[in-house]
């Protein structure tokens, strides 16, 4: 017997709860967080997973390239206990790298949701741990050959069996981190924020009743999927590729990994292939196979439906092949440390694969890294350690309608933001001497590309530093006879008189007190030639000095 339709006020009442729902976790977990990654960049994700791995909502805005991987880790979770081996009450942790594709820092904390006795749901918090214990500390540690080197690894093991705390893997995390009252925070963060997407969803599912919301979630998947659908189909059919050169692994400095992605339109169908991407590498710039599927649904959804609510029909008209061992889809034992520096340039190609298929979407390369930066040592003040670290802006792309953005995030990294140079200063021993635009780093063209930044940071007491500097053998390139943006770099100085030395890739580098890294985040690429840019706009650009040095390297 057919199921009566539902109303469709109820259905948009349901996906504005859903979201509702996501975004107040979100905000309980940044309230209540000890960790500045979380607080103030906003290195997390929240969501609400079916037992099979689908996602009802995720909050607006943190990071776009945990778009693929709390899925993954809710199956990961049921396959091992079973579907009837949750409880009310119960609170699990899951940072498996070969299920969830990350590096082990990225720690998710998931609850199950029951009505009336059923399974019904899971919500979930994937949040940035500032230490997990290993080798590396802070962004961009580049030295692992095996993912045992990088810390402790948990595959859903259940942190409370109901109300009842696990006291035996809370102290095992306790003796492992250096930062015990952090990750402690921040791990009591995220099962907050889950209690409360409990009592939200209690709340949805009872003004309901089950069966209506479950329609409703039905039929916003499926209007999420048809939008997704119309969008992909008006894209020319055809099969478009792209490659570049990666630096390294981290590792073997001197050998480039090739990357190449195939991007197929059909229909309303798109398969992004990444079968001839490099196989996986000594390095821990790996991930597990939820890397390749993160980078394919960020650029899809940017593609598609860049401004619609976030739920598993929008990307029903997205495959994505990617064989095992890849980098993308490494094994273990394969490091992962660095498993996000890749993905830029990844999602760069994809665009610019279609960039002839529909030239009127695509802008050209952005600055293509991470671009984070991490100081650690012992401050000599209270005697313990820091590890003082935040992310850095640079130039995205010129556009086909105009120049690139300045001094902004990687496109993998979506609202995240630096924190600010105030709060570093309070809490570390360091001094933020400058952070300006680096005038001249966008490639020129019709649409000139945005602006890196330049930012020195100086300790004041012996410390050391990752340089992990990427995109040096590709240049964020231009599109349509635009001019590649400047390539980023890092100079070092032991001393404000040091001259100092040009470095690329330095995992635990030391400094002296009174020492200074000098970040240059690259320029995006130029957007059609150079001769065709609009005299007003190459006023504007050199009254306000973004034209200076242009070809300086």
């Amino acid at each position: 017997m057919p199921q009566p339709a539902i109303n469709p006020i109820t259905v948009e009442v349901v996906r504005n709860g859903l979201a509702h729902i996501a975004n107040e976790m979100a905000t309980v977990l940044r309230k209540t967080s000890y960790n500045m990654m979380i607080y103030e960049v906003r290195d997390y994700c929240v969501g609400i997973v079916d037992p099979d791995g689908n996602i009802l909502s995720q909050n607006f805005g943190a990071l776009p390239i945990f778009l693929a991987d709390l899925g993954p880790a809710i199956v990961d979770g049921v396959r091992m206990h079973g579907r009837d081996g949750f409880k009310p009450g119960d609170v699990l942790i899951m940072n498996h790298p070969y299920v969830c594709g990350q590096h082990l820092n990225n720690v998710v904390v998931y609850t199950p949701f029951f009505h009336q006795g059923e399974l019904v749901a899971f919500l979930a918090v994937r949040a940035h741990w500032i230490d997990i214990g290993g080798r590396p500390m802070g962004f961009g540690f580049s030295g692992t050959r095996e993912v045992y080197e990088e810390g402790l690894q948990f595959r859903s093991l259940k942190l409370y069996r109901g109300a009842e705390p696990n006291q035996e893997l809370f102290q095992i995390i306790t003796d492992n981190v250096r930062f015990a009252e952090s990750s402690l925070g921040d791990l009591r963060a995220q099962i907050a924020a889950c209690r409360v997407g409990d009592r939200g969803l209690g709340a949805l599912v009872r003004r309901y009743g089950l069966e209506s919301f479950l329609q409703c979630v039905g039929k916003i998947w499926q209007q999420s999927e048809a939008l997704a659908r119309e969008q992909v189909a008006r894209i020319k059919p055809g099969k478009y590729s792209a490659e570049a050169l990666f630096d390294s692994d981290g590792v073997n400095l001197d050998q480039p990994v090739p990357l190449k992605v195939i991007v197929e339109v059909a229909g309303s169908d798109m398969t992004i292939d990444f079968s001839e991407l490099s196989e996986q590498v000594a390095g821990s710039i790996n991930s597990g196979e939820s890397g390749a599927v993160a980078a394919a649904r960020v650029a899809f959804k940017s593609l598609v439906s860049p401004y619609a609510p976030i739920d598993e029909g929008c990307f029903r008209a997205l495959k994505v092949i990617i064989p095992p061992g890849k980098i993308l889809s490494a094994t273990p034992p394969s490091p992962v440390g660095n498993w996000s520096r890749t993905l830029p340039t990844v999602i760069d190609l994809i665009f610019r694969a279609l960039a002839p298929a529909m030239p009127e979407r695509i802008a050209a390369g952005h600055k293509g890294d991470m671009g984070g930066y991490a100081f650690f040592g012992v401050n000599p003040k209270t005697g313990r350690r820091f590890l003082c670290q935040t992310i850095m802006g640079g130039g995205w792309g010129g556009r086909p309608h105009e120049d690139g953005e300045n001094a902004t995030v990687s496109m993998c990294q979506g609202d995240v933001q630096n924190a600010p140079v105030e709060i570093q200063e309070i809490f570390y021993p360091v001094l933020i001497e400058r952070q300006q635009l680096r005038e001249g780093s966008g490639g020129a063209g019709k649409f000139r590309g945005g602006l890196g930044i330049e930012v020195t940071v100086r300790v004041l007491c012996d410390a050391a530093t990752n340089i992990n500097v990427e995109r040096q053998r590709t240049a964020p390139w231009g599109l349509f006879d635009g001019e590649c943006g400047e390539r980023a770099k890092a100079l070092v100085k032991q001393s404000p008189d040091d001259p100092g030395v040009w470095l690329t890739k330095k995992p635990n580098y030391p400094l002296k007190a009174g020492g200074s890294v000098t970040f240059y985040t690259a320029g995006g690429g130029g957007y059609g030639a150079a001769d065709e840019r609009a005299h007003d706009l190459i006023g504007r650009d050199e009254r306000l000095g973004y034209m200076r040095a242009i070809h300086e390297k």
